[in-house]
C-alpha cells in the first residue's frame, strides 16, 4: 500500500489505468474499508481511499465533527487532479462528504458521483445518535453490523472507536444542504433493500441533486450491503464510466 499522502490510500496502485475512483468511508470508517472493493476495479481503474483524521495511522489527530469541512479539506488535496477521469464514491456518511467534495471542488469534480447507502442530501432525519450512551451507541453500531463492530468487545478499542463515530455521526448529524446548483455529473445511487438507514424514497431523491443524469440500483442487503456485492459494485461502477469515456 502506497500513502504518501495521509490522506489517501492506494492499496493496489494502478497509475496507468484510464481512470480514478475516490472513495469516501462510512462513519466511523476508514480506508481498509475499500481494499475489496479496490481489488475488484484494478487494473481498469485505480481506486484511492480517503484516510480522514482520527482512525487507524490518524487516531492521534482530532476527528472533524463538522462534514462541510471536512470535505473542504479533502478538495485541498484531491485539487484538479492527475488528468485522469475520476469518479467519486461514498458509503454512508461518505456519500454525504463525496457529495460536498464535488460541490467544492466546482469544475475540478468527479465525472460520476456514486452514492451509496445514504438518503439524499435535501432529506432530513431529525437523528440524535451521537449524544447515545456508550451502551446504547454500541448496541446500534452491533445491530448495524458495522466493519468496526467486531473491536467494540475490547474495552480501549471501544473508546477510541466511539470517540472517533460520535465526532462523524455529529457532523452528518448537524449537516444541512445549503441548497444552490446541483452536480454537473450523473448520480448513481445505490441503495440495500433492508437498509434501515435508507428508504428506497429517500435514496431515489438524490436525483434532485444533478442535471447530469440518475440510476438508482437496489441490492440485496441492509446498511453494509456493499461488502457482499463487491463485484457488482465494481461492474456498476466500470460501466458507468465506460458510457461517459463513450
Amino acid at each position: 500500500m502506497t500513502r504518501a499522502n495521509p490522506w489517501l490510500h492506494r492499496s493496489h496502485p494502478s497509475p496507468h489505468s484510464d481512470a480514478q475512483v475516490i472513495c469516501f468511508p462510512h462513519a466511523g470508517g476508514s480506508a481498509g474499508f475499500y481494499h475489496p472493493l479496490a481489488a475488484a476495479l484494478a487494473p481498469s481503474a485505480e481506486l484511492v481511499a480517503v484516510q480522514y483524521p482520527g482512525r487507524q495511522e490518524r487516531r492521534h489527530e482530532p476527528p472533524v465533527n463538522d462534514l462541510r469541512l471536512l470535505a473542504g479539506r479533502i478538495a485541498d488535496v484531491l485539487g484538479p487532479g492527475d488528468g485522469r477521469p475520476r469518479a467519486f464514491f461514498g458509503h454512508s456518511m461518505g456519500a454525504l462528504v463525496a457529495f460536498e467534495t464535488a460541490l467544492a471542488l466546482g469544475g475540478h469534480g468527479p465525472v460520476a458521483l456514486f452514492v451509496s447507502g445514504r438518503r439524499a442530501p435535501s432529506r432530513v432525519r431529525h437523528d440524535m445518535l451521537h449524544l447515545l450512551d456508550d451502551h446504547e451507541l454500541v448496541a446500534h453500531l452491533k445491530a448495524l453490523n458495522g466493519s468496526e463492530a467486531a473491536v467494540l468487545d475490547d474495552a480501549e478499542l471501544r473508546a477510541m472507536v466511539l470517540a472517533t463515530i460520535r465526532a462523524d455521526y455529529r457532523a452528518i448529524e448537524t449537516y444541512r444542504f445549503a441548497g444552490g446548483a446541483p452536480v454537473g455529473c450523473p448520480i448513481v445511487a445505490l441503495t440495500g433493500d433492508a437498509d434501515p438507514l435508507t428508504s428506497l424514497a429517500e435514496a431515489q431523491a438524490w436525483e434532485a441533486h444533478t442535471s447530469g443524469g440518475f440510476e438508482l440500483h437496489v441490492l440485496s442487503g441492509g446498511h453494509f450491503f456493499v461488502r457482499d456485492h463487491n463485484t457488482a459494485v465494481a461492474e456498476t461502477i466500470l460501466k458507468s464510466l465506460e458510457t461517459i469515456r463513450a
